[in-house]
């Protein structure tokens, strides 16, 4: 593992809605200016989704996209990372249109279909500023999040093979890492390979420290030196989750897709708030961050001059 950390920022999801917090980035000049800020801070990557700029609802409307790309590549060198996940409920051609339309050096990936519940966000509140918010959270109970392995090869064929694109392999559980695994053997991938653990969503893996070591320990097994560990855990498991990561020698997410606090019961004022919290943590631990030059080295990555925005 590289002890140059790489800090990612998710800055605002397809999940949380504008009437869990104030801070949530909603509009193209509200996402373009939480990632350049979240870059400044010294997230080397920024993971994209985008928002309907009247409701805040998720879309993959590519238009969107390209609303508040072009902004952040000229404000700041960090890679730009595109979702293929989308808001749930998308077909994959919704999922996958903005990857097609931007052709970007890291999208998204997740590793298989599973539960995927936030049901429980909507017991907690009882004033929404949109009517789609409280039936959007509520839908997760009953629904599949569909990742199929035809999906996942159309991914790596249509993105990765024709634009050079590299994933972010998002792995919700242990199984996630075998998935990967087969189309490692098949061919359909090289590495380096950029792992994602994601612990504590509904119907994943769990938000505690001997999960996480298992999942190292297994993908240490699968990969080998092939890969680069990441990993985030959601809500108020996401500093602690992180921190155990980077002792590891792994690399971290933060952002509002995540979690809306920066501390117990206080929401977040910014993406930058939870990057420069980690990063804070990340050096008093004696490791750097890395730039995102470096972070392209590391993850084998082709370049901001080889995207189409």
């Amino acid at each position: 593992m590289s002890r140059k950390v790489i800090i990612t920022c998710a800055v605002t999801g397809g999940i949380h809605t504008p009437s869990m917090s104030p801070h949530l980035p909603i509009t193209p000049d509200e996402i373009a200016a939480s990632a350049i800020e979240a870059a400044e801070a010294g997230a080397a990557i920024i993971h994209l989704h985008a928002r309907d700029p009247k409701t805040g609802k998720p879309t993959q409307n590519p238009d969107l996209f390209m609303e508040f790309l072009p902004r952040i590549k000229q404000s700041t060198d960090a890679v730009l990372n595109l979702t293929t996940g989308g808001g749930l409920g998308m077909t994959l051609d919704e999922r996958i249109a903005p990857a097609h339309r931007a052709q970007p050096e890291v999208t998204s990936l997740n590793m298989g279909s599973m539960n995927f519940s936030v049901a429980q966000l909507a017991a907690k509140r009882t004033e929404w500023k949109h009517e789609w918010e409280k039936p959007y959270i509520e839908s997760t109970w009953k629904m599949i999040y569909p990742n199929t392995f035809d999906m996942i090869e159309r991914i790596m064929v249509e993105i990765g093979q024709a634009y050079g694109t590299r994933f972010e392999f998002e792995c919700y559980d242990i199984g996630h890492l075998y998935n990967l695994k087969m189309f490692v053997d098949r061919g359909l991938v090289k590495p380096p390979f950029f792992v994602q653990g994601v612990f504590g969503i509904s119907g994943g893996m769990g938000a505690d420290y001997e999960t996480l070591m298992f999942f190292k320990q297994t993908a240490d097994r699968l990969f080998g030196d092939d890969y680069r560990l990441s990993a985030f855990g959601i809500g108020k498991m996401q500093m602690p989750m992180l921190t155990m990561t980077a002792l590891l020698g792994g690399n971290v997410r933060v952002g509002l897709e995540d979690s809306l606090y920066i501390g117990r019961g206080k929401l977040a004022s910014s993406n930058a708030e939870q990057v420069r919290k980690i990063r804070h943590i990340v050096e008093e631990l004696g490791m750097e961050i890395a730039t995102p030059v470096e972070a392209r080295e590391i993850l084998g990555l082709k370049g901001g001059d080889r995207v189409a925005f």
